[in-house]
């Protein structure tokens, strides 16, 4: 009888014959990865060797991100003439003309909803000049503004986007109707890979964005692969990977058994399994989670720090308390190797941060608990000798409205700010402006992506030369690194 014609689904001739030919072996990788749900794709594009194009200045990076929009007049770039013009109309101030269509062109227009408010608002908070470089900042930030002479401050960003795909557009540099692009953090560690085999490249810290704006995308690798997406670890509850933890009753000699016959399996001879970059990531995982089961923990005992760096990062009270647990973890994890820390505060729907109502209690009470963990990040880093080659990186989604929403202020990505420290950064410096009331960038503007080129420039990487094969780049998504910071 002739045989039917009619093909496998997913088998080809090459990868019968390899598989039927390895015997036993080759069909339990099979069922392994069956049950993982992974299916050949095509041959991966070469990847980076994980060295530098040229040398580096940082070899890690602890990005601080703050979801729904801290505002920039009150924080980084204080705008005390808010304060002189306060009640009035933006057509009765001598700066109606940042409404001017002129002033408008290639930025978001303000409409009713988001950063049209015309009614000016005053200061909220205080605002004081700090260190020798005079840097003015809110006195929400007093802590970070003791630091002034280690950071640099760019207070001329902008962005495209009105409403909370901004977070996702911070981290990607695209919007959420695009879809999935690589993270900044992905980028980095595709471009460079680990430092420590036992842990994570790539962490993620805090809870982050909202599924409405951008949820795992914010920490993802889109078309680079799963194995350069970021690795949450809940450092609050007993068990921190869950995902990771044995099963009942297996020892660690059991596990150790298993997963040296999974890598003996996918390094035998003539099986093209190794060629799909989904079944890749996927065995680096078993891997590393096995590894993690004693590291991860190991890394979270924080009550092997001294008393001092516990109060240092406000651990020692409770308004400071679970922010400053996140900052010292991202130390010890830097300092263990890994590549890229990520950690949001506020996160969840649009933002804990977006203060469209009541501002002064929703940012005094906010930056109370983040303000002396993120300062004394900066400090420990410093007294260890760690800053030389940690970036720091500071930052959210845009800024809030000069106008008045009610008690709040709207959303405004025509201008707003962020700063950077360490790794390479000139300190003490301020980079760009906006305007005298905070509505435009007008001087030095720099698209978001800007920060993300200047992050990889300083991690020794150049982003063109890490372009995929078949994957469209825009010219803006590749930044330009603002060399006006960099030491």
């Amino acid at each position: 009888m002739r045989p039917s014609c009619s093909p496998c689904r997913g088998i080809t001739r090459r990868t019968f014959l390899a598989d039927t030919g390895m015997g036993f072996t080759g069909l339990a990788l099979g069922a392994m990865l069956f049950r993982d749900g992974i299916a050949r794709g095509e041959p991966a594009s070469p990847e980076p060797d994980g060295q530098p194009h040229f040398t580096p200045k940082a070899r890690a990076v602890i990005w601080l991100f703050f979801c729904g929009g801290v505002s920039h007049v009150e924080s980084f770039d204080p705008k005390p003439e808010l304060n002189k013009y306060a009640g009035k109309t933006i057509d009765d101030t001598p700066y109606k003309d940042v409404l001017h269509p002129d002033k408008l062109k290639n930025v978001i227009a303000p409409n009713p909803n988001h950063g049209g408010r015309k009614v000016l608002m005053g200061l909220n908070t205080p605002v004081r000049r700090h260190g020798q470089s005079g840097l003015a900042v809110g006195d929400w930030w007093q802590h970070v503004g003791a630091c002034a002479d280690d950071i640099a401050v760019v207070r001329s960003l902008w962005t495209t986007d009105n409403d909370h795909g901004a977070q996702l557009q911070w981290h990607t540099g695209r919007h959420v109707r695009e879809g999935p692009f690589p993270t900044i953090g992905a980028w980095a560690c595709y471009g460079l890979g680990t430092l420590n085999q036992n842990l994570p490249e790539y962490v993620v810290l805090g809870t982050p964005t909202g599924d409405c704006c951008g949820g795992e995308w914010t920490y993802g690798a889109a078309y680079l692969g799963p194995e350069y997406a970021g690795v949450r670890l809940n450092i609050d509850g007993k068990d921190p990977l869950p995902f990771v933890s044995p099963a009942g009753g297996k020892t660690r000699d059991d596990q150790e058994a298993e997963f040296s016959l999974l890598g003996r399996l996918n390094r035998l001879a003539g099986i093209d399994y190794p060629d799909d970059p989904v079944l890749r990531a996927r065995i680096k995982s078993y891997e590393l989670a096995f590894r993690m089961q004693t590291s991860v923990p190991e890394t979270l005992q924080l009550e092997k720090e001294s008393p001092a760096t516990l109060k240092l990062y406000g651990i020692d009270q409770p308004t400071t308390r679970a922010f400053g647990r996140l900052c010292l973890v991202a130390r010890r994890l830097v300092e263990r190797g890994v590549r890229f820390v990520q950690i949001f505060h506020g996160g969840g729907g649009g933002g804990a941060w977006d203060a469209h109502s009541n501002i002064a209690q929703n940012h005094g009470n906010l930056s109370a608990q983040v303000d002396k963990p993120v300062a004394g990040l900066l400090r420990d880093l410093k007294q260890r000798g760690m800053l030389e080659d940690t970036l720091v990186v500071w930052g959210t989604e845009f800024g809030r409205s000069p106008g008045a929403q009610g008690t709040g202020r709207d959303h405004h990505p025509q201008g707003f700010c962020a700063w950077l420290a360490g790794g390479g950064i000139k300190p003490g410096v301020v980079h760009g402006a906006t305007d005298e009331i905070g509505f435009h960038a007008v001087e030095h503007r720099h698209y978001v992506t800007d920060i993300h080129a200047t992050v990889l420039h300083l991690l020794g990487l150049d982003p063109r030369r890490l372009e995929i094969p078949g994957r469209k780049r825009l010219e803006i998504d590749y930044g330009e690194p603002i060399w006006d910071i960099i030491a």
